[in-house]
């Protein structure tokens, strides 16, 4: 049992919230909002991977780098982090996106 990829995803976490605090991003800027955008995300694509296992396309690949704890049938637990560190990344993008637009006005 290896937790480097877990790790990875974690520093990788850690820095879209340096971003956001730093340049008020999503959180920062409206957790409420940010919070319910997190959740719904990660709770769709979660289903979205539940979906693709069940009908045979996604399944989970044995890499010396993964803890092998599964939270779903072929679903990982680096997959929840993955996913929320892809929600995150997305919120973040909008809101740099968006104060640029503000001071581009």
């Amino acid at each position: 049992m290896s937790f480097g990829y877990l790790i990875a995803l974690g520093i990788s976490l850690a820095g879209m919230v340096m971003l956001d605090r730093r340049h008020r991003l999503s959180f920062w800027a409206d957790a409420r909002r940010s919070s319910i955008v997190l959740i719904t995300g990660v709770a769709f694509l979660f289903v979205w991977d539940l979906a693709g296992v069940a009908n045979g396309i996604f399944f989970r690949g044995e890499t010396p780098w993964m803890t092998g704890v599964l939270v779903a049938p072929e679903v990982p637990l680096e997959e929840v982090f993955f996913l929320t560190l892809l929600t995150y990344l997305t919120l973040n993008v909008f809101g740099a996106i968006r104060r640029g637009r503000k001071a581009a006005q």
